[in-house]
C-alpha cells in the first residue's frame, strides 16, 4: 500500500523566510516545526519539502548556496530531516514557464512516482496559496499556516476551501485528530 506525503514549503513554514535566503548563518528553525515534522512522519508520512527558489534564476544566490542552505536546515532539524527536497530554480519572467514552479504539478508526481506515495492521502502544507492548491488538483488537503507571509493568504485559503492553522505545529495535530476543527472554521 502507497503512504501518504507531508508536502511541506520551506521557507516560512519549517524555517524562518528572510527573503532570498543564501546565507546558512541566517537559517532559522521555527518553533514546533522538527517535532511537527516527527509527528508526521511517526504517522507513517514521507516528509518531502517543495520549494520555489527564484533566487537562483534571478541571479540573487546559486545552487552552492542553495545547498550550503539546505545542508543547514538538515544539520539542525537532525532526526526530522524531510525524506526528499525538491527545488524550482526558475523565475518565469528571467528564465521561462516551467512545470516545476509551484503551483505546478511536477515535483509532487515525481516524488509520488519515486517514493510511491498516495496523493490522495496527503497534505500539502505551507504559508502561501501556492503551497497548497495541487492539494485540490490531486485530491489531498491543503493546511495554510499562519507564519511565513500566511497571513496574508488566509482570507483566500479560505475561500478556496483549505483549512488554516497557527504554524507547522498546529497543521501537524489538525491531519492526526480527524474531527478536529481547524482554524478558518472557528
Amino acid at each position: 500500500m502507497n503512504r501518504p506525503a507531508a508536502f511541506l514549503d520551506r521557507d516560512g513554514t519549517i524555517i524562518a523566510d528572510p527573503g532570498y535566503l543564501k546565507d546558512p548563518a541566517d537559517v532559522r528553525v521555527l518553533d514546533g516545526a522538527a517535532a511537527a515534522i516527527q509527528d508526521l512522519r511517526r504517522r507513517g508520512m514521507a516528509i518531502v519539502v517543495v520549494t520555489n527558489q527564484s533566487g537562483i534564476g534571478r541571479g540573487f544566490f546559486t545552487w552552492e548556496d542553495y545547498y550550503a542552505v539546505a545542508d543547514r536546515m538538515v544539520a539542525l532539524l537532525g532526526n526530522a530531516a524531510p525524506d526528499a527536497t525538491f527545488a524550482c530554480p526558475h523565475y518565469p519572467a528571467v528564465t521561462g514557464p516551467c512545470d516545476c514552479r509551484k503551483p505546478g504539478l511536477k515535483h509532487y508526481l515525481d516524488a509520488a512516482a519515486r517514493f510511491g506515495l498516495d496523493l490522495t492521502r496527503s497534505a500539502w502544507i505551507g504559508d502561501r496559496i501556492t503551497d497548497l492548491t495541487p492539494a485540490s488538483s490531486l485530491g489531498g488537503r491543503g493546511i495554510l499556516v499562519r507564519t511565513g507571509v500566511g497571513l496574508d493568504h488566509e482570507t483566500e485559503a479560505r475561500a478556496e476551501g483549505f483549512e488554516v492553522a497557527d504554524d507547522l505545529a498546529a497543521a501537524a495535530a489538525l491531519l492526526a485528530d480527524p474531527g478536529a476543527k481547524p482554524l478558518s472554521l472557528y
